[in-house]
């Protein structure tokens, strides 16, 4: 099994935009700036998400969770009628998180009629590998999560949630349009006079995608659709999708939107000047990660981080360290249902892996941290975890460097296996001074370190990824289960695979979204929703990767299976319709895809080439003391 090498970088879109704007400059000509706001309609009311309460033109009452779309080839035509499009230009947008606008910056004045764009990614683009676009550029997988992962392309527009059927169950469909053939094009009239700024909103009728000309009602049949060659109902949304896009209004440009375009500058670096930078490195399949650019990886700061990582001084009596409840040998877990924290008391989530963090963007089983530097700060307060203040925290570190000062006592913690504890002995005043410039410590500089530590736990050097590298090869049984792990389970096109790549697709295994995959009728826990107060979100947690995901036993953020073998199963036989179900379980029958046993085995096969000996090994606590 080999894949392509990864290509060439590709040069920045914006710096070729920035190139045409410069000719414009030299030519003279003003410019103004438009920003697009792209709304879902129903009937022409705002769409509202997660509900089954929208009913189509066929009287099937439905919901939507997902609405995602690349967009590209955006053009205005000027009143001569010669177009304008900005080259390389492409967005993302993702209508139930909030991401539903996009601004064109440096347009020429004057007088434009219509608004032409595509729905989806040019063919060259299409076939390019993303490797190598930068962390925020619309393409990259990590942003969109809508690649194809190794069967390559885009999803150019992806719609899923319930639909009720007539006896009133529920049940899911997920609709993915792709292909170049199926590229689709909206133009539009509009009425723009750039001589200022302005702001035009587009509203997309997420009804019309069902009924605009082709009238589509879903059946157990057509609960899904991946715009293969013979599939009908792919063209037929396509035909739908390029009718469902009106103008709504064209106004000024809001004061906000152009502040937005002046003061988003990053915060300084924070960074001792002869700090060494650190060689992050990566596989050539992973995509461009966002590393902070104010925190910049140096070889000081890593270790300072990795020392703090393993430090029972950051716990309230000096019992366990971070790495107490994130132990290498265990993938960064600790083998345990729940961690038990520096005064024995049991947590109620099961302990994340810690590895490619680097390629998230938020964090906890239910996301509440938005980064990964606001993350490392919660477990040291937390009455359950190191219960520690941090305030204390920074007393005992900057004591460290104080002769003649005595430093508390540390004890061991069973918890720690392997990685026992110590009595710290590091001078931490001159390891921060090493790190970021100056002795001074504060909860600040202790996150920036861990931050850095863990940005830098990159695994990429499986069994699997060495297969892709043509230096050994997989067995029979794990090349079976890698072809089920990617393939559909659509009976109708006669594809019986256990549809694993929806939520754990590309080479990281895993997607930036939240799911519930089915573990009870009623969520013993709420998830997601504690957080953002969504209905749509009881039950859902984050979709964690894969990779060595042979050491991260027991698994789930409840830790009630203690196998693979239970956890294939569960998908297997044991999912429970619960009114939160992600939609590309809804649709499949009640229970699960009722895998083989030879089938069972051969995605656990292929499960375990996904664990990283040397990245365990390098991780352990003593590997660099």
């Amino acid at each position: 099994m080999k894949f392509p090498a990864p290509a060439a970088r590709q040069r920045s879109p914006a710096a070729r935009l920035a190139a045409l704007l410069l000719a414009l400059s030299c030519l003279g000509a003003s410019a103004a700036h438009l920003a697009v706001e792209i709304q879902p309609r129903f009937r022409s009311a705002p769409l509202v998400f997660d509900a089954a309460t929208n009913t189509t033109a066929a009287g099937q009452k439905i919901s939507v969770t997902r609405l995602d779309f690349l967009l590209s080839n955006i053009a205005l035509r000027r009143a001569d009628g010669s177009w304008l499009s900005p080259p390389d230009w492409f967005a993302f947008l993702s209508a139930r998180e909030g991401r539903t606008s996009f601004r064109l910056e440096g347009i020429p004045a004057g007088r434009y009629d219509r608004l032409r764009f595509n729905i989806g990614v040019p063919e060259k683009e299409n076939h390019a590998n993303p490797g190598g676009l930068p962390a925020t550029h619309p393409l990259n997988p990590n942003v969109n999560g809508l690649h194809w992962s190794w069967q390559g392309g885009y999803v150019f527009l992806a719609i899923e949630g319930d639909w009720l059927k007539p006896d009133g169950r529920p049940s899911g469909y997920s609709y993915h349009v792709a292909t170049d053939r199926l590229l689709m094009s909206v133009e539009l009239p509009v009425a723009l006079d750039l001589a200022t700024d302005r702001a035009l909103r587009l509203a997309l009728h997420v009804d019309q995608i069902f009924s605009s000309k082709h009238a589509i009602k879903i059946s157990d049949d057509t609960t899904s659709t991946h715009s293969r060659p013979e599939d009908r109902l792919a063209g037929q949304l396509r035909e739908n999708l390029e009718r469902a896009f009106t103008v709504e209004t064209i106004g000024g440009l809001p004061a906000t939107t152009l502040a937005g375009r002046t003061n988003g500058r990053p915060a300084k670096p924070l960074v001792a000047a002869a700090a060494t930078p650190y060689r992050f490195t990566f596989s050539g399949f992973f995509p461009q990660p966002a590393l902070p650019l104010d925190n910049p990886l140096t070889v000081e700061g890593v270790e300072l981080g990795r020392r703090l990582f393993h430090d029972p001084l950051l716990s309230i009596n000096q019992s366990q360290s971070c790495a107490s409840c994130h132990q290498a040998g265990h993938g960064f877990t600790d083998a345990l249902k729940f961690s038990v924290g520096a005064e024995g008391r049991a947590g109620t989530r099961n302990a994340m892996p810690l590895h490619n963090l680097a390629w998230k963007n938020s964090f906890f089983w239910d996301g509440r941290a938005a980064t990964l530097r606001q993350q490392v700060l919660e477990p040291i307060q937390n009455p359950v975890e190191l219960h520690e203040s941090l305030t204390n925290v920074v007393a005992k570190l900057a004591a460290t460097g104080r002769a003649g000062r005595p430093l508390p006592a540390a004890r061991t913690n069973a918890n720690d296996g392997a990685h026992g504890v110590a009595r710290p002995t590091t001078n931490y005043p001159s390891l921060f001074t090493r790190a970021f410039g100056t002795p001074d410590i504060s909860a600040d500089r202790i996150a920036r370190a861990l931050e850095q530590f863990l940005l830098t736990q990159v695994s990429h050097h499986s069994k699997f990824d060495r297969s892709l590298a043509g230096e050994v090869e997989l067995t029979a049984e794990e090349k079976r289960g890698f072809e089920l792990f990617n393939t559909e389970y659509d009976p109708r096109h006669e594809q019986f695979g256990a549809d694993c790549f929806h939520c754990h697709g590309g080479p990281l295994f895993q997607s930036q979204g939240f799911a519930n995959n089915g573990l009870d009728l009623e969520a013993r826990d709420a998830g997601r929703h504690d957080v953002t107060k969504r209905p749509g979100d009881f039950g859902k947690f984050s979709v964690p990767s894969l990779r060595n995901i042979a050491l991260t036993a027991p698994y789930m953020h409840d830790g009630r299976f203690a196998t693979l073998e239970q956890v294939i199963e569960h998908y297997s036989t044991g999912v429970k319709r619960s009114a939160t179900l992600d939609p590309n379980l809804a649709k499949h029958p009640d229970g699960g895809l009722r895998l083989n046993a030879a089938d069972q085995r051969a995605l656990v096969a292929f499960l375990k080439t996904l664990t990283d000996a040397r990245f365990q090994t390098n991780l352990s606590a003593d590997a660099k003391k």
